[in-house]
Parts: structure tokens; sequence; C-alpha cells
């Protein structure tokens, strides 16, 4: 059970991953495409990449590691800090869908130094989470801030948080 259920994670986290890594580019094409039948091509690929392939990816992806982390019983200091990339890996996949979303309106642009940043900040994610998974570091807890060590008190900063950011 449990080689089938890593095969399966590290198939979709490659199938996840490449198309994260892929959709910046294609992304870029938008200025390139025109107006037209192009443009709706280059529209419906991008989208159903994101939507049939990539995101069903990332879903099976994330359901085979929660299955892995119950079957493993993973509870160390690095793979917390695994979470967290994986978090912003998830953040930035959802900030591609918005942006495929509104890129294909009339006079919208993905420049190629967006291209650039997005490929980066893809890159050091996916590193990241390689060299941790990898690596398997020692993670001093006496770096984490106080915050994280007492109970309820993410709920208090979040709320705080919450207050501040609300008019």
């Amino acid at each position: 059970m449990l080689v089938w259920t890593k095969s399966l994670h590290i198939a979709a986290l490659v199938i996840w991953c490449g198309g994260l890594l892929l959709l910046p580019v294609l992304l870029n094409q938008r200025e390139a495409a025109g107006h037209g039948p192009p443009l709706h091509r280059l529209h419906a690929f991008t989208r159903f990449a994101y939507i049939v392939v990539i995101s069903p990816a990332a879903f099976l992806a994330i359901a085979s590691g929660t299955a892995l982390i119950l079957l493993r019983e993973v509870f160390t200091a690095w793979f917390a800090l695994k979470l967290l990339f994986v978090g912003v890996l998830t953040g930035l996949h959802v900030w591609t869908g918005l942006v495929i979303l509104s890129l294909f309106e009339d006079e919208k642009h993905f420049r190629a130094w967006r291209m650039v940043s997005a490929l980066v900040v893809l890159s050091v994610t996916l590193l990241a989470i390689l060299w941790l998974v990898l690596a398997k570091p020692a993670v001093d807890l006496a770096l984490v801030p106080d915050l994280f060590h007492r109970p309820g008190a993410l709920g208090e900063f979040g709320r705080d948080l919450i207050r501040r950011l609300t008019p």
C-alpha cells in the first residue's frame, strides 16, 4: 500500500509541478497570439491544461501526500516546514488560475518579466520542497516564534490580523 501511494504521489507531483512550470511560458504567448482563432486556441489549451490535467494532479498529489503522512506517521519539524512550502505552491497554483481567467480579455498582457518572475518563484519553491524532503534537516525549534508554541495563539494572531485588515 505504501509503495503504491508513494508512486501515485510522485507521479502526480511530476505532472503538477511540470504543469505549473509550463503555464507561465504559455501565458507569455498571449501577446504573440494576437486576436481571433490563434488567441482562442491558446486560451482553450491553457484552460484545458489547468482544469483537466494540472489541477487534478495537484489534488492527487495533496491527497496521496496526506495519505502518506498517515501511513508513515511523519510528524517532524522539517516536515512542517515542507508543508509550509507546499502551501506556497498551492497559493501559486491558485494565482495562476486567476491569471488565466483574466489574461485572455482584450488588451491584457503577460510580459516576459512576469514569466521569468513566476518561473523563479516556482523553481525556488520546488527546490525548497525537494531539498527538505531529501535532506530532512534538523530544524531548531528555538527559531520558531513563541506564537507557534502556545495552543490557541495562532487563532489570536489570525483574529488580530483580520481586524487590522478589515475597515
